[in-house]
């Protein structure tokens, strides 16, 4: 399907290459990913210091990833319409004003503005559904989840290179400080929202297209009609729940078992550092066996690695080997499903059909991050919300085990100009 791309340009004195646009795409995603994946060690620092009880830094986060979730699809509509440079851009800018006014944040409703609402926005502007879009339009079919396993892994690098950045910060300065240099650290990805841009031409990569391409009606028509769509969206739904819950409560959670906040950010550097494999490989094996095989596989194992981290004796040791573990497994459904969104509804909506699935995601995260606190102030432990991540996983591997990367049926003679 490298002709349904009406937006692939071929012209070969543009610099915008397909190998130029996975790289700036990536390195957009190494900054945002790898910022946000520091915000579970400002937890305990913030709640201290503003006398706030955990529920309320997790609601803020819980409330970025719903806000994240539910723009996602509009700004994925843009994105495909035009273009993902522009809105990389834009959303760089309101992830470091959000970054900056949660350094400022004294109440609340001031965390729930700033952490919450302009870092969701932010976030719905720099991270998978838009970059995954324009890496998928640029690069032929079958290098296609190799390419997003490829930036996928980078990304993830962010995450395991600036924690040590971001704990020195607020260790030395203060988490005031830290989140102010964080901000300024957002604006590093303006440079590559310029290779970013996209261009229209007429019939894409130089071809006659095979198919008519649909509109954003006719998509999201032909989307809400496919069983596979909801199995992923429901699936991505428990995905979400895992990384926000984890990311952003077990460094606090090893603190109580007795565990030094240094362990908390080695298992968070460990998950980042591990998943970089995790993300290439699976995007790999996507492009060799089945993709929702792939999903159910990574869905049974993390319970089985949850259920190993909380039923074992806790030491340092096997706090270790859970960040290691569950670290191969954190993103690697993520190439997975939006490759999946792309072998069956191909690439022309794919930022917008990726972020409607994504908003399941950010669903399943706002009750991870937000129920992770709110069991722990009720019960003083986050025992229950470990056994409902294990049935959750159990839950996504029965739902993604039905799930055909069929193409959905297209027409085939092009719409006349």
């Amino acid at each position: 399907m490298a002709a349904e791309d009406s937006r692939r340009t071929q012209n070969p004195t543009d610099w915008r290459t397909p190998l130029v646009v996975l790289w700036a795409g990536a390195l957009v995603l190494l900054i945002a990913l790898g910022l946000r994946h520091a915000f579970g060690l400002f937890l305990q620092p913030m709640s201290i210091d503003n006398g706030w009880g955990r529920e309320v830094f997790a609601l803020s986060i819980a409330l970025q990833n719903l806000i994240w979730g539910a723009a996602q699809p509009f700004v994925g509509a843009i994105s495909d319409k035009r273009g993902a440079g522009r809105v990389i851009f834009v959303g760089a800018l309101l992830y470091g004003a959000g970054l900056y006014f949660m350094a400022l944040a004294s109440s609340p409703m001031d965390l729930y503005l700033s952490a919450g609402l302009l870092i969701g926005l932010g976030l719905a502007g720099t991270t998978f559904p838009v970059v995954f879009g324009v890496i998928s339009r640029s690069v032929p079919p079958e290098k296609r989840s190799a390419a997003l396993g490829l930036s996928a892994a980078i990304g993830s690098f962010g995450q395991f290179a600036m924690l040590p950045g971001a704990l020195h910060l607020i260790d030395y300065s203060g988490w005031k400080m830290a989140l102010m240099g964080m901000s300024f650290a957002t604006l590093a990805m303006l440079p590559f929202a310029f290779a970013l841009l996209e261009r229209r031409t007429a019939t894409g990569n130089g071809h006659p297209p095979k198919f008519r391409a649909l509109n954003s009606r006719e998509a999201l028509s032909q989307a809400f009609a496919h069983r596979g769509f909801w199995l992923l969206s429901l699936g991505f739904f428990v995905c979400g729940f895992h990384v926000i819950f984890i990311a952003t409560h077990i460094p606090a959670h090893l603190v109580d078992q007795g565990l030094s906040a240094s362990v908390g950010t080695t298992v968070l550097a460990l998950l980042g550092l591990f998943n970089i494999a995790g993300s290439y490989l699976a995007g790999w094996w996507g492009g060799v066996y089945s993709k929702p095989r792939l999903l159910v596989f990574i869905y049974l194992t993390r319970s089985l690695v949850i259920a190993a981290f909380i039923f074992l004796p806790l030491t340092e040791v096997s706090a270790y080997l859970f960040g290691a573990f569950m670290g191969l497994l954190w993103l690697s459904t993520v190439p997975l499903t939006n490759g999946t969104v792309a072998s069956i509804f191909g690439v022309e909506n794919m930022s917008m059909i990726g972020g409607i699935v994504f908003f399941f995601h950010q669903v399943g995260a706002f009750l991870g991050g937000w129920l992770g606190g709110r069991l722990f102030d009720l019960t003083g432990s986050y025992e229950s919300v470990w056994l409902i991540s294990i049935g959750l996983g159990l839950l996504a591997a029965v739902l993604n085990f039905p799930v055909n990367e069929k193409p959905a049926p297209r027409d085939p003679h092009p719409a006349l100009s």
